[in-house]
């Protein structure tokens, strides 16, 4: 039976998966989980850490006055809580997993102050701590806007047309191949489909890039995500919401997210060992320094307060989120613009590329075909009636000669002529019959092979010189024969726009740039001269490209693109695989590090120099870290840096870098 159209069982309904909990309006079912009352739970974290910290600044004005001092502890005790249990409950789970970290480190800090007399600056610590986390998952949210913005582009729930005409609403999940769903106007679409009935305006930014609206009906595929405008759209689901456009393209955002890159897994193993160095080393100087240095152990000039002191300094809050941040606020940029990394080892790699290789059909290309003129092969010929007549034949057929015939035709003013008795020869060209005042005449077109058995000999051999010429500049061809008189029509793979800038740019950094296609010669020779690649291999065979791929990769680092099933291969191998992802066939989608969502070749300058920007920010957080750690921890343990300094020179730290990865959002 067909999940889409089997009704519900009559019996108790199985309870609703939890992300549609909301959606299906069942809040009122809990008096805690009114729409209202929602609010509350909003930046908690963030209210607590502020509401503690108005508690420690009246703790700290009340301890100034001997009559106030006791309820300077009761607000001491609060700061704790709201700041300090949430730390200590976490802290004693990872505890028992036997995983040391930050939280720990920042825990044992904070409650070990209260031991040694310095309550108020271990309240300083909590409280800071929290403003940090809070700040940390701000500046992670800000990072990971464009993962939230595809969410809400992702619907949880579709009407499904059931077999006796009604609607009935039911969970993406749980609607299978060749279901039947109503789009209505103003609806997200809620998994890709093909239109059956009804015609509507879908803008299809989410895949595009254009926030321009696609004209949709009967026979259009609807990708998910697609906003329907205005009219209602009736759909033929073709894939499932695991298998969706919108669930890859998802999928593509979080792997990036998600993917560290070769120092982010070095700092992750390292952590570890850190925190249980610094945690000992503290211990070890609170014991010894007494026996070194003429100090006691206790009081503000007392080992443990130093000891303390340098467990904060020393703490590597800003090291451990100085990389991640980076670069997921710059795979969130890059997403932004519709280019989708999978993972941020992928600008690693960009960044170390010193040469590209480009494919030409689709890649340079929009492999879509344009006109360029009609010749009479040979004496005098009708052009308005050949070019009526080339219109009249090609409506009715599919390829991309036909596509560019019509484009061309419909911007002329040109009169309609009949035809009768079409037929299609496949892999050949097309015939009919003319009719003209009465008088029926033979038409025939197609590539020259199929015409020029149509001839006599007198005229082949004229028409394979022509073609010849032709096909030597490039240029494709298809020939129209009405009665006895041949008509050529030459065609252009247009160039993608911007694109003779965007190699100039790369030239610019010195990068080396090579053109690898399988077409022929004269035609990539034509291409490399307009978009100015003086170094360009074509004839290639599937194999060919990989070999001269492979090569490139290990002399320079290259970054190839492509976008055809043929370049797979040669992606996968490539430093960094760059595929369109518009037109690009699914395995070139696959085997590509980067996906151009719509197409874009013009931001891959933009693209590199977001890689290299990566790096330098880095650089710049690692350096940060470093250096506040070592400015603070060395002279808090000589006893120049009093507690709560460190603490203040800590948590600035994390901020700092925070702020500093938050500049490749800036796009």
């Amino acid at each position: 039976m067909n999940p889409s159209s089997a009704a519900p069982p009559s019996s108790t309904p199985a309870p609703p998966v939890f992300e549609e909990f909301f959606e299906l309006g069942q809040e009122s079912v809990s008096p805690f989980l009114k729409i209202d009352s929602r609010k509350w739970g909003a930046n908690l974290t963030l209210k607590a850490s502020i509401a503690a910290a108005f508690l420690l600044v009246g703790s700290f004005v009340l301890s100034r006055f001997p009559v106030t001092e006791p309820l300077s502890y009761i607000l001491l005790v609060l700061v704790y809580f709201l700041a300090g249990i949430p730390s200590l409950i976490e802290s004693v789970e990872e505890l028992s997993d036997f995983d040391i970290n930050i939280d720990i480190l920042m825990t044992l800090a904070a409650f070990s102050s209260v031991f040694i007399g310095s309550g108020l600056e271990g309240g300083l610590l909590l409280v800071l701590f929290a403003f940090s986390g809070a700040m940390e998952d701000a500046v992670t949210a800000k990072a990971k806007t464009a993962l939230s913005s595809l969410h809400k582009l992702s619907p949880t729930l579709a009407t499904v047309v059931q077999e006796d005409g009604n609607l009935i609403e039911r969970s993406v999940k749980d609607i299978s191949i060749g279901t039947t769903i109503l789009i209505k106007a103003g609806q997200v679409v809620p998994l890709d489909g093909i239109v059956i009935e009804g015609i509507s305006s879908v803008n299809l930014v989410h895949l595009t890039g254009e926030n321009l609206p696609i004209r949709m009906q009967e026979g259009d595929t609807v990708p998910a995500g697609g906003r329907n405008l205005e009219g209602a759209l009736t759909l033929r689901v073709t894939l499932t919401s695991a298998d969706s456009t919108l669930s890859k393209i998802i999928n593509l955002v979080t792997q990036a997210q998600e993917s560290r890159p070769v120092l982010q897994r070095w700092f992750d193993k390292l952590s570890r060992g850190y925190a249980l160095t610094i945690i000992s080393l503290s211990a070890l100087f609170a014991i010894t320094l007494p026996f070194f240095l003429d100090i006691p152990w206790r009081g503000v000039e007392g080992s443990i307060y130093r000891a303390v002191a340098f467990l904060i300094a020393a703490s590597p809050c800003a090291l451990i989120i100085a990389i991640p941040i980076a670069y997921l606020s710059a795979v969130s940029a890059c997403a932004k613009k519709g280019i989708l990394l999978k993972g941020g080892i992928t600008l690693d790699a960009l960044a170390s590329c010193q040469a590209v290789s480009f494919d030409k059909t689709g890649t340079l290309t929009t492999g879509n075909l344009a006109c360029e003129g009609i010749e009479v092969l040979e004496g005098d010929g009708d052009i308005d009636k050949a070019l009526g007549v080339a219109y009249a034949m090609e409506k009715n057929a599919v390829h991309p000669i036909a596509r560019a015939i019509l484009n061309y035709v419909q911007s002329r003013n040109i009169p309609q002529v009949q035809i009768k008795d079409f037929k299609s020869i496949p892999g050949y060209g097309l015939e009919a019959t003319l009719n003209t005042l009465g008088q029926t005449e033979p038409v025939y077109i197609g590539n020259p092979d199929y015409i020029l058995s149509k001839l006599p000999a007198s005229q082949k051999a004229v028409l394979m010189d022509r073609t010849a010429q032709i096909q030597e500049s490039g240029r494709l061809l298809a020939v129209l024969l009405i009665g006895k008189i041949v008509y050529l029509l030459s065609f252009e793979d247009t160039l993608r726009p911007g694109i003779q800038d965007t190699i100039a740019a790369l030239k610019k950094r010195r990068w080396d740039v090579v053109m690898l296609t399988g077409d022929h010669e004269a035609s990539a020779r034509r291409i490399a001269n307009e978009v100015g690649i003086e170094n360009y291999h074509a004839d290639l065979k599937p194999e060919d490209k990989l070999r001269y791929v492979t090569n490139l990769s290990k002399e320079k680092g290259l970054a190839m693109i492509g976008d055809g099933i043929n370049d797979a291969p040669a992606l996968a191998r490539a430093t960094v695989g760059i595929c369109m992802g518009k037109v690009g066939s699914g395995a070139a989608v696959d085997a590509a590090d980067i996906v151009l969502l719509h197409d874009s070749i013009d931001l891959l300058d933009w693209l590199i120099e977001q890689a290299k920007k990566t790096q330098t920010i880095v650089r710049q957080n690692v350096g940060l870290a470093v250096g506040a750690i070592l400015i603070a921890s060395i002279p808090a343990l000589g006893g120049f840096v009093p507690l709560w300094l460190a603490v203040v020179m800590h948590e600035g730290g994390t901020v700092l870098v925070g702020l500093n990865a938050l500049r490749l959002l800036r796009t």
